[in-house]
């Protein structure tokens, strides 16, 4: 009965360990995708709170209002890894379009240096995500109970 946030800039792998953990077989939400976050960039909170209330189901994203949902996850895991290794993912993905531009680089690039500190604050476990895709699904698989 586990509820895990996985939390991270731009390019931190977040989507990728995702899809691992759900090809696992866990419950897995993106809510880079689907409707999860609203316009002005917050996650749709009755949504949020409704989902929550599955006992196991691990959710990926960085929002601006995340932190009011700490209280309902039992692990905050902040994926990290060096600037020029997220600006050269968001270069190279296919599946979001965000970060291909310099003014969007630059934004992730501000992000690291202002929100990142932030999420670290809040976080339960940080892991840098130049290792393996599998160690990194290994690692948020090891919180599930």
């Amino acid at each position: 009965m586990t509820r895990i946030l996985v939390t991270g800039m731009s390019g931190a792998g977040k989507t990728t360990v995702l899809d691992e953990l759900a090809r696992r077989g866990h419950h897995t939400v993106d809510t880079d995708y689907d409707g999860w976050t609203r316009p002005d960039g917050t996650w749709d909170e009755p949504r949020m709170r409704q989902l929550l209330t599955r006992p196991d189901v691990i959710v990926s994203g960085t929002v601006e209002n995340q932190g009011t949902f700490y209280d309902r996850f039992h692990h905050v895991v902040l994926f990290t890894a060096p600037l020029e290794i997220l600006i050269d993912r968001v270069r190279r993905r296919t599946n979001n379009p965000y970060g291909r531009t310099p003014a969007e680089q630059a934004e992730i690039a501000q992000y690291v240096e202002t929100v990142e500190p932030l999420l670290r604050q809040g976080a339960t476990l940080e892991l840098d995500t130049r290792q393996p895709v599998s160690a990194l699904a290994d690692a948020v698989e090891r919180l599930v109970s």
